[in-house]
């Protein structure tokens, strides 16, 4: 091989590897950083469950804000000011899934669109031989690798309104989280230790229940909305771990029980 083109290779692997290297340090230093004196006085006045959580993952919690805040870009929609509150409240919450997942990140999110309060999104629907536009309002979406589109109005809800079981940005957030795969199907990539058999059933007999109970009228811990799809169902799930973890762990224990082994959190000891 040419000298010239073997220095080139060289010279491009010690570029790519210097890169890499500036990256990990910055990444390491954001999460090192305390979070500003401003974003902890809006996430303790706007965010419940922050001062619920154990010193060790606040302060873990804290490093992955400054993360994401950093890699993340918000845009407004609809004349929309992105301000630090909104930025602060929905990386608190999204962030707050993955705060004990070791070397977990939102690498394929790249964008967080809002809007001020609940949108349309238009759809197709076939009616009869006939492809029909519907516009059915939405508080939030989570597409493929991004981005995820979120209504200011239901985030800062959610977000405050911590134990009534309903959370948007979690929602999405734990949509991205099952596309991990590359399907997003309720079926998340899940760690080494956990059963990938076990998780189907329990998410299975879960997921039925719930639909008989909506099919019938009967009050669940789950939304009714969980019974739409799989992926629908993890998502509503995730919503409830986090916010109504007592109820769910005595409704569903052994959906809990997986639900705390992916999250790698035990959410009913918080509260």
């Amino acid at each position: 091989m040419n000298i010239a083109i073997i220095l080139l290779i060289a010279g491009a692997g010690l570029f790519i590897g210097g890169r890499w290297a500036l990256k990990r340090r910055r990444t390491e230093a954001l999460l090192a950083a305390p979070l500003p004196g401003e974003f902890r006085h809006i996430l303790r006045a706007r965010v419940p469950i922050y001062n619920a959580l154990p010193h060790d993952l606040r302060k873990r919690l804290d490093g992955l804000i400054n993360r994401f805040l950093a890699e993340k870009k918000f845009y407004g929609s609809q004349g929309l000011e992105i301000t630090d509150e909104i930025r602060v409240v929905i990386a608190a919450q999204a962030c707050l899934l993955i705060v004990n997942k070791e070397n977990r990140w939102y690498n394929t999110l790249h964008t967080i669109h809002v809007y001020p309060a609940v949108f349309s999104s238009p759809m197709l629907r076939a009616e009869g031989n006939v492809m029909m536009e519907h516009r059915p309002v939405r508080s939030g979406e989570s597409w493929a690798r991004g981005p995820v589109i979120l209504s200011w109005d239901q985030a800062a809800y959610g977000a405050f309104a911590a134990h009534d079981g309903h959370n948007v940005v979690m929602h999405e957030f734990a949509h991205q989280l099952d596309n991990e795969t590359g399907v997003t199907d309720g079926s998340p990539l899940l760690d080494k230790d956990q059963s990938a058999s076990r998780w189907a059933r329990v998410f299975q007999e879960a997921y039925s229940r719930l639909r008989e109970d909506t099919g019938a009228g009967r009050a669940n811990v789950l939304d009714a909305y969980g019974a739409t799809n799989p992926a629908e169902f993890f998502a509503v799930a995730t919503e409830v771990f986090f916010e109504r973890p007592k109820a769910l762990r005595d409704a569903e224990p052994e959906l809990y029980d997986e639900l705390r082994d992916y999250y790698r959190l035990d959410t009913a000891d918080w509260v």
